[in-house]
């Protein structure tokens, strides 16, 4: 359960800051003191039922979505998903893999 918590947190605390709110305002919309949003995004506790809907509708996700964790991998993880997919894929697709790699990359250094 703490690491649901934990995960949970980091969504909320990712969403609210998608969506341009402080932890004030947040809290404000839900009904709920300062502290406790605080609480909330560092994983000490969890959101009650009625919360967990009300933070949805204002972070505009569906509930499902807030407990949608996969890109809160480590960097280990996710190199290691990654050389998976690449040892796996065809010729076609990992040419394709680099060329979007490289791509995203000399975007970046601009």
């Amino acid at each position: 359960m703490a690491n649901l918590s934990k995960l949970l947190g980091l969504r909320i605390k990712e969403l609210r800051k998608r969506n341009k709110l402080t932890q004030s305002q947040l809290a404000e919309k839900i009904g709920m003191e300062t502290t406790n949003l605080c609480k909330l995004e560092n994983g000490c506790q969890l959101p009650k039922e009625e919360n967990i809907e009300k933070i949805a509708h204002i972070l505009n996700v569906e509930i499902k979505d807030l407990f949608d964790f996969g890109h809160l991998k480590t960097t280990k993880e996710l190199k290691t998903e990654l050389i998976d997919i690449i040892k796996k894929a065809t010729e076609e697709e990992t040419e394709l893999f680099y060329r979007i790699i490289i791509s995203i990359k000399e975007t970046a250094n601009i």
